[in-house]
């Protein structure tokens, strides 16, 4: 003999939900490029170290020189430098369509 089955059902009927009225966001605080302070550099020996210093040479670097040094996917590379470099840190990121080598990917030289 089996166990009846058991209901699944809520002994409670279902009561609407209490919802507040939509309110603008504001934007969190020190996330604005324009609050900013001065930002720390970055760690020496990390990954984000390693593309800084590849995109700081004088030839640039593209998404394959950068995917070798980090072993990050290609897409990684780029969200880390759309995200974290230029958002983040506010570096001045610059890239360039080369004859050859493909789009080249530049860090400006920060004024100090």
């Amino acid at each position: 003999m089996s166990k009846p089955k058991q209901s699944t059902k809520s002994p409670h009927p279902a009561r609407a939900k209490k919802t507040r009225p939509a309110s603008p966001k504001a934007s969190k605080p020190g996330r604005s490029a324009t609050n900013a302070g001065p930002v720390p550099p970055a760690r020496a020996g990390t990954k984000q170290a390693t593309l800084i210093d590849l995109m700081r040479r004088p030839g640039g670097a593209t998404i394959a020189d950068l995917v070798k040094a980090t072993g990050w996917q290609p897409h990684s590379v780029r969200g880390a430098i759309s995200g974290t470099l230029k958002k983040k840190l506010g570096l001045v990121v610059t890239s360039e369509k080369t004859e050859g080598r493909g789009l080249i990917y530049r860090v400006a030289a920060t004024e100090q």
